[in-house]
């Protein structure tokens, strides 16, 4: 069964609040949040005040992915604003796995993510120490990019990284999902899906959720 995480980066940021609770009613199974620091990436999004904010309007779990330098100074005030998984890029720090020790001991999930450029197998050794892999399937910084087919290949090696050690870990891919698109990324390994533009501006969000996973079966 895969899951679909709309990304809030393409929703109302007047109405963030309510925005959250139609992705829940709309039949979504996490929440993505888009952490951006003008930094790591050309783009300033939002910070852990306003994922607090939105925390009471929906029970969906806050898939929060964090595009930004030095990730580890900031780990404490994604949780405490409500954070239930936390991604951290492989390009933002140096030593990845005290990182992904941090969030797991914080009490959430804890994920690594590559750009598309950034070769999937160099996250081998991090497989023990996360419960996801997010593999961006565009540039990270902005949404409504177009999926990168070359991005598949990077989903392809996680899977099979993950097969044959046995392990339970999601696989999230981000960037350009669409009904069109999601086949194929789900037939390369990937479960999980991160669903901006296609999801908040759709004219009606529960067909558009019901479309990604009819495109899957």
């Amino acid at each position: 069964m895969i899951k679909v995480s709309p990304s809030v980066l393409a929703a109302d940021f007047a109405n963030l609040g309510s925005e959250a609770k139609r992705a829940e009613e709309a039949g979504a199974d996490l929440l993505h949040l888009d952490v951006m620091d003008g930094v790591f990436v050309p783009n300033i999004s939002f910070g852990a005040k306003i994922i607090q904010s939105i925390r009471g309007y929906t029970h969906l779990p806050f898939d929060v992915h964090l595009m930004i330098t030095d990730p580890a100074r900031y780990i404490d005030d994604f949780v405490k604003a409500g954070a239930d998984l936390i991604t951290i890029h492989y390009e933002s720090c140096d030593d990845q796995i005290s990182v992904l020790k941090q969030i797991r001991s914080a009490g959430v999930k804890a994920s690594i993510s590559i750009k598309p450029a950034t070769p999937a197998f160099i996250l081998e050794p991090l497989l023990d120490y996360v419960d996801m892999v997010l593999v961006m399937t565009v540039e990270p910084g902005f949404g409504g990019q177009s999926f990168i087919p070359d991005t598949l290949e990077s989903i392809r090696t996680v899977s099979a990284m993950v097969k044959s050690r046995g392990l339970n870990i999601d696989i999230e891919v981000d960037g350009g999902i669409t009904a069109e698109t999601i086949r194929p990324a789900y037939d390369a390994g990937a479960n999980v899906f991160v669903a901006g533009t296609s999801v908040f501006r759709a004219d009606d969000a529960s067909a558009a959720i019901a479309a990604l996973r009819s495109a899957c079966v």
